[in-house]
Parts: C-alpha cells; sequence; structure tokens
C-alpha cells in the first residue's frame, strides 16, 4: 500500500464549536456544495469550497459514482486527523493526482477536509491524491505554542488562524503543505469519537470504522 505522506513529525500542541470560515452564500458567491459522512459514531456534514474548484469537482464525481460508499478510515491518530478515500475493494487511488490549490484564507483548524498527498521527495508540486483525503482533529493551541512555531518556522500566524487555533484547534504545521478543500460544519464530535478509537500498526483502526458519503442536494 502505498503510503501519503501528511508530515511525519507530528507536533503535539477538542471542542465542538463551530468557527466557519465558509463565506455567506449571496447573489454573488454560488452555493457551496454541501455532502453527508456517514459512519457508525453519527454523521458529519460539509461543504466544500468553490475556491477549490478542481478538488470540489473531483470529490462530487467520486461521490456520485459511489467510489466512498463502504470505505474506511484508513489511518487514525488522535489529536492530529482521521484519514480516509480508499475504495471499498482496497483500491486506495484512482490512479491519477489533482493539483495543489492553495488558498489563504483556508487552513487546518479543526473539521478541515484536506487532501492526502505523496512526500515532496517524489511530489514537489504538492498535487493531492486522487481520492484520499483526511479530516483535522488537532489540540486547541496556546499563544505561547503558536508563538514557538512561528519561531521556528519563520512563518507569521495571520490574526484569523490564530484566533481558530486558540479556539477550536487545529495542526498549523500542516499549513500551505496540503490543499484544503471543505469543511466539516456539522458532526465535529464525530471526529472526536472516530479519533478515540483503538489503533495498531500504520494507525489503522483494529476495528474497521467505515463511511457512506452523499450529496446533500
Amino acid at each position: 500500500m502505498k503510503k501519503l505522506s501528511l508530515i511525519a513529525a507530528l507536533i503535539l500542541f477538542s471542542i465542538g464549536v463551530s468557527y466557519s470560515q465558509a463565506p455567506k452564500a449571496t447573489a454573488a458567491t454560488p452555493k457551496q456544495t454541501k455532502i453527508l459522512i456517514e459512519t457508525e459514531f453519527g454523521n458529519m456534514t460539509a461543504i466544500l469550497y468553490n475556491e477549490t474548484p478542481q478538488h470540489r469537482d473531483n470529490f462530487v464525481k467520486l461521490v456520485k459514482q459511489g467510489w466512498y460508499n463502504g470505505s474506511i478510515f484508513h489511518r487514525v491518530i488522535k489529536n492530529f486527523m482521521i484519514q480516509g478515500g480508499g475504495k471499498e475493494n482496497q483500491v486506495n487511488d484512482p490512479g491519477y493526482t489533482v493539483p495543489a490549490e492553495f488558498v489563504s484564507k483556508y487552513f487546518h483548524k479543526k473539521g478541515a477536509l484536506a487532501a492526502a498527498r505523496q512526500s515532496d521527495q517524489v511530489n514537489p508540486k504538492k498535487a493531492s491524491s486522487g481520492s484520499q483525503f483526511y479530516i483535522v482533529q488537532g489540540t486547541v493551541l496556546k499563544d505561547e505554542q503558536l508563538d514557538m512555531f512561528e519561531k521556528q518556522t519563520k512563518k507569521t500566524i495571520s490574526p484569523e488562524r490564530r484566533a481558530a487555533y486558540k479556539t477550536i484547534g487545529g495542526t498549523p504545521h500542516l499549513d500551505d503543505q496540503y490543499t484544503v478543500f471543505g469543511e466539516v460544519i456539522s458532526g465535529l464530535e464525530v471526529i472526536d469519537k472516530i479519533a478515540a478509537v483503538q489503533t495498531a500498526a500504520g494507525d489503522k483502526p483494529v476495528k474497521e470504522v467505515k463511511m457512506k458519503i452523499t450529496l446533500i442536494k
């Protein structure tokens, strides 16, 4: 099985509070695509951003094909993220990638829906997997932790990102490295439940956590 990198070193930085980055629909702003992710631990409703059209359209295509029906969350790391996207028959990827679509206002707060990908060594353009995705759990961070992150990475965390990381948490070390193309707007507690399951080698849940994804019309 090919392993897709989410950056090897996890920074140890959960509360179910909504902190939506999505713009409100107006006459000038098209309605967001909504999806329903059903699991035995409950359901999550998510939106797909219009500002990442290639990821949105590819995800919608796969959902319509039933790609994710019976798919599993095959990699779960508490206080970090839950990852899935392989097909039910164990086909891990549709055989193509999606060009990176980094949008500065979308980042790795709790509930962020982002595309997994292979490491920079073999994927310097940071192209996304054709189907694999992850949902951020992360942890709530303090100013001191964020200040240390800025010092170590020489990156500045915007006030908006800082506020989110201090309120609902997230994983700032993934920002601008992986395409964030949507977010969970309902069912954040389901992320916590899945992230808490027992795992074995490769961070794979001991008991399969299956999903079904459909479009909300």
